[in-house]
């Protein structure tokens, strides 16, 4: 009868499911066309109508995780059995458990992970071009919803699925612009701006710091509510020759991860291949392969490694537009790297969404046959990471390897025969056949100085304050548990005022707290000993905390004191200011704070005058220098700083008497140059300004080429990629961003055809100087610096060696490489351009030019800003011949007629993470501070 009953009840759920699906329309009958028809694309609006009529299902939950840069909607759907739908909050709850590992044993660890479900995260459509990722999610999302065969059964009663739109915005632009076109073979990806509002590709750029909303939002559900123990994110396109790159990377990975995570990678990479090659689906390629490893922190599927979390990167070719699988000979010999190849054919949209949506069923399935185990093996990083964090621990990274090899080369003579305690260990190539005795090992691996931190202690009393508070946000935000301290506190004989904040390293997400405070240690990575470098992925160094001008010390030893934990995501402000009343000469605003910009900059779009210390103020010079005064005879500047300086975190003080010496600053006309498809670079500049409430207008080839540029604007900003390199100049070529074909002005609606066009040495250079000669200032970052080069002024290429013919050669990459990393910097903080800094900065470093001054430069007025004082200026990341480097000069200034130019060859607004070189710019955005 319990049989008869059971299956009474098991009939009636399936009807009641099979009734729920037939009242959802298929993806034909709401979109008009099948998900992966050649030609077609649905935009945002139509897909999250789809998505919302998917969540009328029992097996649906439809959640709202945030609005976007451009104020849509940004939905998460949550798909599972009903009974697990009914009892989310539940299963929710054990994921934070596990994840956090925090007063957990083994055996509650079991129990929890038995008794919850695995989550899979899905999500598509983050870089917008890549259009197989946004369609793929609608057509799995579909299939979870509607199927009913066993293996949709059991993945809807084993895992709970988060399928997740990551760029709403992108998919609106690029899809209604596809399908303007009326022509199906006319249409076209050459989109006139990025497709997300600010920085593009750089959206996967974002998730340490998490500078854009969609970021925040993704964040929030990965790092502070669902704790996803598998994080699947979709991209394009696959290397030539094969069909999709995937998991397992190749190396380097990151010395920081639990062994677990790439163990749990490599799993689920070989459930994926798997699937593609029992479905008679070739073509994908993996490790050395591809150029995809997980060194790197920062991306949607990297940041998760940090975190514990399985991270899953596919690359994947197709366009809604037929194309071609090229012949590409070395990819058809099978191999460990691919070892199904595909052969050249013809190639259609619905090819691509058919290889996704079985990539999809791969990762699920393995987490409903592992389920257990992944909830288990999220607890145990977790607790390793703890204990590590509570413990005398030493991570092994290349220097240290390096080191203990140049100890046993030091003492080789005199120690040839020497065992060490308990035999001998060998290192790669330089311990084959001549073992090294484990004493060497201790020396280094058990040098007290050298084990890791225990935790970090940021203490209020800061120059930039308002900044560190955002460096801990971004940890808030990743899900970091935080600290503060109620009352003074003493720690190591140091003593630490109340409110600093404190980051443990007990935690389960230990990696990312290492990660953000500690230096990174790239190893060196060639083609072969003596070659050519190989590429990171992406940067090599990217210590958020040097990026930000953060102090903090370093804490060796358990430490404990009147410290309150911060709830979880509870994110914080600066302390609340308040601004002297009824002052007799003026308010005094610190040129350290970057938000004093934003009270400066509201102050003079109100017609407040605003003016720039620029000597001695009560006595002292070198750390006033830049200050802000307002006049107190401003009759309305009190009620606009009471409005806007405690908003902002910037302490306003009365001036004890005014100072002498000052220069008057007002709003610049400011342009900023960008191009047809949208520069990255520009687009995170475009962010900062709004960030910072500077007026700014966007400029493009065509009108720098009409000329008359004084008339319209004070200063103009080139970022990286603007200006193209002069031949036998600086290095890099110049042109932007865009990803496709420049269009021409003719094929493009009206309202976009003036956006076209380069920046070109015969039309925009002479225009450039004319600007300059005539009293305008012009900013360039990167390798629009080559604008100095084309200006014929007295400056050279630092990187360079004696060619045969005579001429200057650039160095090659065996004897100098830098790939996207921190470096230390010489600042002349006596020049206005870098008011507010320090006699020393850390600077985002990406193949970055570096300079030579001509002998007679200085005659000419031209004046280094920053420079590499040292041989050994790496702060964080792979510097290959970082001697090179040793007095070259990184920035300057040259006057050019009655302008100025400012070159800042490292990238000093990078990705809207380098808060501590922002003040490089944001010195050069008023007209004429100095006269």
């Amino acid at each position: 009868m319990m049989r008869k009953f059971t299956g009474y009840v098991s009939c009636m759920l399936l009807l009641a499911s099979m009734a729920g699906a037939q009242s959802i329309p298929s993806p034909k009958e709401h979109f008009g066309f099948n998900i992966g028809d050649d030609y077609q694309l649905a935009n945002y609006t139509q897909s999250e109508a789809f998505i919302k009529k998917l969540a009328t299902s029992s097996r649906a939950k439809y959640v709202d995780i945030g609005l976007t840069e451009e104020g849509r909607h940004q939905f998460m759907l949550i798909v599972s059995s009903p009974d697990n739908i009914k009892h989310l909050d539940k299963y929710k709850a054990i994921a934070q458990k596990l994840a956090r590992a925090e007063n957990l044993t083994d055996e509650q660890a079991h129990k929890l992970a038995d008794e919850g479900k695995a989550i899979v995260w899905i999500d598509g459509g983050l870089h917008a071009s890549e259009t197989v990722g946004s369609h793929q999610l609608l057509e799995t999302a579909y299939e979870m919803v509607t199927r009913t065969d066993p293996q949709v059964m059991q993945i809807l009663d084993k895992t709970i699925i988060l399928f997740v739109h990551a760029n709403p915005d992108g998919q609106e632009l690029v899809a209604n612009w596809y399908m303007s076109e009326k022509d199906p073979k006319k249409r076209n990806m050459n989109v006139p701006r990025l497709w997300e509002k600010y920085i593009g590709h750089d959206n996967n750029r974002d998730f340490f710091i998490m500078n854009m909303k969609e970021s925040a939002n993704i964040a929030r559900q990965q790092y502070l509510e669902w704790m996803p123990e598998i994080i699947y994110n979709h991209h394009q396109a696959g290397p030539a020759g094969s069909v999709v790159a995937g998991p397992p990377y190749r190396d380097p990975f990151n010395y920081v991860f639990d062994p677990l995570l790439m163990t749990s990678i490599d799993g689920v990479g070989a459930a994926m291949v798997s699937r593609l090659n029992v479905e008679n689906k070739p073509g994908y390629t993996e490790r050395n392969g591809t150029s995809f490893s997980t060194w790197w922190n920062g991306g949607l599927r990297t940041t998760a490694y940090f975190h514990n979390m399985v991270g899953l990167l596919t690359e994947i070719i197709g366009s809604p537009t037929p194309a071609e699988i090229p012949l590409v000979p070395e990819r058809l010999i099978p191999n460990s790297n691919t070892p199904n190849p595909i052969t050249p054919q013809p190639w259609h949209y619905k090819q691509s969404i058919d290889y996704s949506v079985s990539l999809n069923y791969a990762v699920l399935d393995y987490a409903v046959r592992n389920h257990d185990e992944l909830l288990y093996n999220s607890y145990r990083m977790g607790k390793n990471s703890i204990e590590h964090g509570s413990t005398d621990y030493w991570t092994l990274s290349p220097k240290r390897a390096e080191a203990i090899t140049a100890l046993y080369k030091k003492d080789k003579p005199a120690t040839a025969n020497t065992e060490g305690r308990g035999g001998a260990v060998s290192f790669g190539n330089e311990g084959r056949g001549n073992n090294i005795p484990v004493k060497y090992f201790d020396s280094v691996l058990r040098n007290p100085t050298l084990r890791d931190a225990r935790g970090y202690i940021i203490t209020t009393n800061q120059p930039d304050f308002p900044t560190t508070v955002k460096f801990i946000n971004a940890l808030i935000k990743s899900g970091i548990l935080i600290q503060k301290a109620t009352a003074p506190f003493a720690v190591a004989g140091k003593q630490y005022p109340a409110g600093s904040y404190i980051v443990k390293t007990d935690q389960a997400f230990r990696a990312h707290v290492i990660d953000m405070f500690e230096p990174q240690d790239h190893p060196n990575d060639f083609q072969y000993p003596g070659g050519p470098p190989i590429r990171p992925y992406d940067i090599a160094g990217w210590t958020l905390a040097f990026q930000m001008g953060v102090t903090f010390d370093r804490v060796m030893d358990g430490f404990s004191g009147p410290f309150e934990r911060i709830p979880y995501g509870q994110l914080q402000n600066p302390p609340a200011t308040t601004i002297p009343s009824a002052v007799k000469n003026g308010y005094l605003l610190s040129g350290n704070v970057n938000n004093s910009f934003i009270v400066v900059n509201d102050l003079l779009n109100a017609g407040v005058q605003v003016y720039r210390v620029n000597g001695e103020l009560n006595g002292t010079k070198d750390a006033t220098v830049g200050t802000f005064f307002v006049p107190a005879s401003e009759k309305s500047a009190y009620a606009l700083l009471e409005k806007s300086a405690p908003q902002y975190g910037v302490k306003v003080i009365a001036a004890a008497k005014k100072p002498k010496e000052l220069v008057k600053i007002t709003p610049a006309r400011i342009a900023l140059w960008d191009t047809y498809g949208g520069s990255i670079p520009s687009g995170w500049v475009r962010w900062m300004m709004e960030q910072y409430h500077f007026p700014f207008k966007i400029v493009y080839p065509q009108e720098i080429d009409g000329g008359n540029l004084k008339a319209k604007y004070d200063v103009i900003v080139f970022v990286g990629g603007a200006i193209p390199a002069k031949r036998g100049g600086g290095p890099g070529n110049g042109g932007g961003e865009f990803f496709g074909r420049m269009p021409k002005p003719e094929e493009l609606p009206e309202e976009f055809r003036g956006m076209t066009g380069r920046i070109t040495a015969e039309k925009s250079i002479p225009q450039l100087k004319e600007f300059l000669e005539a009293g305008g200032n012009i900013v360039t970052i990167g390798t629009s610096t080559n604008l100095a080069y084309q200006l014929n002024l007295p400056v050279k290429n630092a990187l360079v060696e004696p060619g045969s013919g005579g001429e200057d050669k650039p160095l090659p990459g065996d004897k100098f490489y830098i790939p996207g990393s921190v470096l230390r910097v010489s600042v002349d903080t006596t020049q206005p351009a870098n008011w507010g800094m320090f006699s020393e900065a850390d600077v985002d470093f990406d193949s970055s030019p570096v300079f030579k001054l001509d002998a007679d430069a200085a005659s000419k007025g031209i004046k280094p800003l920053a420079w590499y004082s040292t041989d050994k200026p790496l702060r964080s990341g792979w510097a290959w011949g970082q001697k090179y480097l040793k007095d070259g000069v990184a920035a300057f200034t040259a006057p050019v007629g009655k302008g100025t130019l400012y070159a800042f060859g490292p990238e000093i607004t990078f990705r809207g993470q380098a808060h501590n070189t922002f003040k490089m710019l944001f010195n050069e955005l008023y007209d004429k501070p100095v006269k």
